[in-house]
């Protein structure tokens, strides 16, 4: 019973994991780059606005981050 609750504890950590990492990845791709993409319009990262950047560059750098987390 002692390795079923431990297996089952383990899985609720690691699904806890899985969902934060996925809630700051969407949070960084899709509100960062598209929602709040026109009022970051005016702050520039190598020559493209900032929006532009998280939309096409930033969201895989995220992940990256992630994973190594």
């Amino acid at each position: 019973m002692a390795d079923k609750s431990s297996a089952n504890a383990y899985w609720a950590a690691n699904i806890r994991v899985i969902v934060i990492s996925l809630i700051i990845w969407f949070a960084c791709s899709f509100g960062l780059g598209i929602l709040l993409r026109p009022a970051l319009s005016g702050i520039s990262v190598g020559g493209a606005a900032i929006g532009f950047w998280f939309a096409q560059n930033g969201s895989i750098y995220e992940l990256q981050i992630l994973l190594f987390v």
